[in-house]
């Protein structure tokens, strides 16, 4: 195909060629060696003209749409009910009057692909976009009109991307939860476990990703009621686990999700890693389970020194410390319980550890990785944070529940939920506003926790109750950072992230102390927390947080976007002490996938796999997504993470995690060059430069299927 067939194409001088046809152009050079962008804006409309408007249920007004769509189970009619219908005509008018329109291809056949309302056959469409993005607003707002106004503009004008569970589901009748991801832990007794298993569950069948703490129990061989080698250890939970999550699939909607984690120090920590060997024993391999390890700080120094790093029996641990292994803070013990005969142990080389760690990675992409003392010295609140979820984004603290023998609980606990949304950075900072838009995201996503109820798994509900946390995340840097001509991991692009992220944090602050005296109560345990006693603001009001660079001090003066100087961080310290925050988190970064499409983002911030993205999307087969806001002109800003290599994206997302209470879901990309000396390499940088945790590990010749073919477009650029 050329720019004629295409020009012809657009005049309708021949029949208009299919969207797939059309989208496909993005791959194939015009006869000036140019990408062919507008084909695949043209595919967008076609894909409405061919498909969409042909399968979508027609209605004559607003109110026999909206009582078909009650009168037959679709809309949760309790939503609607809370406004008058002049306010509904209102606001479904107001979200047409946008004239939204998909720039993308990808981004329409995602939508209405994954997330619009079908009739039950799913064969046709009963919701457009605009009716998705209000009925989420009006769930949110409760009733209250002026913020369904509010967060509805924010939705539609690509500033605020609720996550997928939420914009999924908000105001279906027939829905999963609302939220994204849990995280339970596991303690040492069979009816923690028999319990963990049933949670595990119940929370995936709702259609969340469930993260496991398995670092409490005790190792292979342990003594279980004094009678040495009787217990199996870890891996016959994980594959218990594996089954559950198979089996467990929300209606076969969405396949169930489940990672473990496992503290590097635990005696089972190699067989642990070899569950993912690709020639693993059929007996022991784990093939869809996520793993991650847990990484302190005494297990790089030993590495360091070459010396042999010590593995201790959680047993015994919980034995002579009362408390379980989980919540030691091994760096500060390690000696101590090195010391300690009481303590059964054994010894492997650090350095085996992590290149061990490395190889797995080489071969899955697995483990992921938490470094323990760096995610626990920035964490503001009291508790010890001891694993992450399924992303490695979220970071909180929990307590243990204990059980009866029927499996009822004798305490309950608190484990973890949270649900997250993103900001589009390049449409906020067009925007101007982004105090407005952090809070209204802010309140958007409070209402979610206040919202969840998970009955089932009290622990979380209790968790969810006491700190009403939740992640405000980002999406997009790359593509603004390119946009404005701005290499990523340049000096200037550091600048930026740091600059933009502290911003955001006080704007965070300030929103959910507002939400504190709306609601005339903080989160449990504000009062022991570093923002009670004013800690946490002191390096804002010492430090300088002032652009390093003239750009973006241009950018940010463009945009009409002040950045807090000391004087309002004093202020705002001042106020929380005395009027305190209503969400115990606030912020977690996660690895935006569909959404980013939807809203014609780049992926969370880490840079693009390729400028031509190629994904494969069922019985459609290939698809292709150009970079937000390339053209042929600025292409040399897009390069791509594996050109960019690790230290530029770890340095990018150290800027950030300063700024950021909970975690960064930071992915590596490495050339098929790498070897596992570069990966441990990376492990090292991204552990000196404040990193909490560490996502996949991506070679180029690994990357997941479909997002790079050789030979495209992409590549030869």
């Amino acid at each position: 195909m050329d720019t004629a067939i295409l020009e012809r194409t657009l005049k309708s001088e021949v029949p208009p060629l299919d969207y797939h046809a059309l989208n496909a152009m993005l791959n194939l050079y015009d006869e000036d060696g140019r990408i062919q962008f507008d084909a695949d804006r043209q595919a967008a409309r076609q894909y409405f003209l061919q498909h969409v408007n042909q399968n979508t249920v027609f209605f004559h007004s607003l109110k026999e749409k909206l009582d078909y769509l009650v009168e037959e189970g679709y809309y949760e009619a309790q939503v609607l009910a809370s406004y008058s219908h002049d306010f509904l005509e209102d606001i479904w008018q107001a979200a047409f009057a946008f004239r939204f329109r998909f720039p993308t291809f990808l981004g329409a056949f995602k939508y209405y692909t994954s997330y619009t309302l079908t009739t039950r056959d799913g064969a046709r469409y009963l919701e457009r976009y605009e009716d998705r993005v209000v009925m989420v607003a009006l769930s949110l707002a409760r009733g209250d009109e002026d913020f369904a106004r509010r967060l509805l503009e924010e939705i539609l004008s690509g500033r605020f991307q609720p996550a997928t569970p939420t914009f999924l589901n908000a105001g279906k009748a027939q829905r999963g939860e609302l939220i994204s991801c849990f995280l339970l832990r596991l303690e040492d007794n069979m009816e923690s476990i028999g319990r963990g298993i049933n949670s595990a569950l119940q929370l995936s069948k709702r259609g969340g990703g469930v993260a496991l703490l398995l670092t409490n129990i005790r190792e292979q061989g342990a003594p279980i009621k004094g009678i040495e080698n009787q217990s199996s250890g870890v891996i016959p939970v994980m594959k218990l686990l594996e089954d559950s999550f198979s089996y467990a699939n929300q209606l076969g909607a969405r396949q169930g999700a489940g990672a473990v984690y496992l503290h590097a120090h635990h005696p089972d920590i190699l067989r642990f890693l070899d569950t993912k060997r690709e020639n693993a024993d059929e007996k022991i391999r784990i093939k869809t389970l996520s793993l991650g390890v847990v990484i302190p700080d005494i297990t790089f120094e030993l590495a360091r020194k070459n010396e042999d790093m010590y593995l201790f029996s959680p047993h015994d641990v919980q034995i002579v410390h009362g408390k379980p292994l989980a919540d030691i803070a091994v760096s500060e013990h390690y000696h101590d319980m090195v010391n300690d005969s009481r303590i059964r142990k054994s010894k492997i080389n650090a350095r085996l550890l992590f290149q061990t760690i490395a190889e797995i990675q080489f071969e899955s992409g697995y483990p992921y990785i938490l470094f323990e003392d760096t995610a626990n010295r920035a964490n503001p609140v009291q508790g010890r944070i001891s694993m992450s979820n399924l992303c490695s984004e979220i970071l909180q603290v929990n307590e243990a529940s204990t059980f009866n023998d029927d499996l009822s609980y004798q305490h309950t606990g608190t484990d973890i939920s949270c649900n997250l949304g993103s900001l589009n950075i390049a449409k906020v900072m067009d925007g101007g506003e982004l105090g407005r838009s952090v809070a209204t995201a802010i309140r958007a996503l409070s209402a979610v926790s206040e919202m969840s109820a998970i009955d089932s798994v009290p622990s979380v509900r209790r968790g969810n109750d006491e700190s009403h946390a939740i992640g405000l995340g980002q999406m997009n840097l790359h593509g603004y950072l390119a946009r404005e001509r701005i290499h990523y991991g340049s000096e200037e692009g550091l600048d930026f992230t740091n600059i933009y992220f502290c911003t955001v944090l006080y704007h965070c602050l300030q929103a959910s102390h507002a939400l504190a005296l709306e609601k005339g109560q903080s989160f449990a345990g504000f009062e022991q927390s570093r923002y009670a006693d004013g800690s946490f603001f002191d390096e804002y009001i010492t430090g300088k947080f002032v652009p390093a660079t003239m750009r973006v001090q241009e950018l940010f003066e463009q945009a009409g976007i002040a950045i807090p100087d000391a004087e309002q961080w004093q202020l705002l310290k001042t106020a929380i002490m005395r009027g305190g925050l209503y969400n115990r988190n606030l912020q977690a970064v996660p690895p935006t996938g569909s959404i980013s499409y939807i809203n014609n983002s780049t992926s969370s911030i880490h840079p693009i796999t390729s400028r031509i993205e190629i994904r494969k999307e069922g019985k459609l087969g290939r698809v292709y997504y150009p970079a937000p806001f390339m053209t042929n002109e600025n292409m040399a800003y897009y390069r791509d993470a594996y050109d960019i290599g690790p230290e530029a994206i770890i340095d990018t997302y150290a800027a950030a995690t300063r700024h950021v209470d909970q975690g960064l879901s930071l992915t590596l990309f490495f050339k098929d060059s790498a070897t596992t000396r570069d990966i441990n390499r990376a492990q090292i940088h991204a552990w000196k430069q404040g990193i909490k945790t560490i996502y996949y590990i991506r070679l180029r010749q690994l990357a997941l299927e479909g997002t790079e073919v050789q030979g495209c477009v992409s590549c030869s650029l």
